[in-house]
């Protein structure tokens, strides 16, 4: 395979898997400012998807104000909008390398989002609703994929940039939101706090099953972390990356492969032999930024030796 298809393959889905995170995120956020959540903020989301700046700044704890400019900001490069424009033109150039049917869900998704009256309904509708129909979106191209595409190495490529794209997402909500506990020790006792963020992973449920005791630090950081079932996890993302990367062994590119596969499973290894305690005792921030520099190392050494850094 090209390099310049893996690498499309891989950023479209990235891009994807991005904006499911993002519309899910401003979902439980929308719904925490309408419940009045004590000391609501919207700092968190924006800073995770849109990093700080003058302009990120002067949004203000506005929930319309930001939602349009997460949502179809065309300043904002990570916007809804922006980001599936990205993963529609990288879709575009592979066309021949994906099915019809994916192409026509992404372009669907695409003019969902580019739909002019977006804007209105953001302006007077029911946020909630507008969200639900992006989400569902989302889920139509991962249903897609799943029944279309043909298991090969297009496949693993787009699952590898997914799972990647994961990983990074539940290290920086799970980072960012035990940093706004230093702050205000008072959301150690506030269940709706950790409601919130386990719904923003999709975790809420699971973790009721999991964990008959209540909401406690501890338990939330071993699921998004090192629960194996959890879909959302860190380890499990990461396993999942370690499976697809395998696929791709080939007698013709055996010294990146090891290269490669040599940084996944120090990741997967560093994760893996890890606990709740081990973590507490190293330092959540401290453990969680290794981890991130690790998935980050890995996307760039899938760049160098892959995608000819494209």
């Amino acid at each position: 395979m090209l390099s310049r298809v893996a690498a499309s393959l891989y950023w479209l889905s990235r891009y994807v898997e991005r904006s499911d995170g993002i519309l899910r995120m401003l979902k439980i956020n929308y719904a925490s400012s309408q419940d009045a959540v004590h000391e609501f903020t919207w700092e968190p989301v924006i800073r995770i998807f849109a990093g700080h700046d003058d302009e990120t700044a002067a949004l203000g704890n506005d929930s319309r104000t930001v939602m349009k400019y997460m949502l179809t900001g065309k300043n904002n490069p990570n916007s809804i909008l922006n980001i599936i424009t990205f993963a529609r033109e990288n879709a575009r150039g592979v066309q021949e390398h994906i099915t019809k049917d994916l192409w026509q869900c992404l372009n669907e998704y695409y003019h969902t989002v580019k739909d002019h009256r977006m804007e209105n309904a953001l302006k007077k509708d029911d946020p909630i609703s507008l969200l639900d129909v992006l989400i569902k979106q989302v889920m139509l191209y991962y249903g897609t994929v799943e029944i279309t595409m043909e298991r090969g190495e297009g496949r693993s490529f787009m699952n590898i940039g997914a799972y990647l794209e994961r990983a990074i997402q539940s290290v920086d909500i799970l980072d960012t939101k035990f940093g706004s506990i230093d702050h205000n020790p008072d959301l150690l006792r506030d269940t709706t706090y950790w409601k919130h963020l386990l719904l923003s992973l999709g975790g809420y449920e699971i973790y009721l099953k999991t964990y008959r005791t209540g909401f406690e630090a501890e338990n939330v950081i071993e699921q998004v972390v090192l629960n194996n079932d959890f879909p959302r996890s860190v380890i499990y993302s990461v396993n999942h990356i370690e499976r697809y990367f395998e696929r791709l062994k080939s007698d013709s590119n055996l010294d990146s492969f090891r290269e490669l596969s040599f940084l996944i499973g120090k990741l997967q290894s560093h994760i893996r032999y890890s606990s709740v305690k081990t973590i507490e005792d190293e330092g959540l921030h401290t453990f969680l930024t290794q981890i991130r520099a690790q998935l980050f190392g890995i996307g760039d050494a899938l760049n160098n030796h892959y995608f000819a850094n494209s």
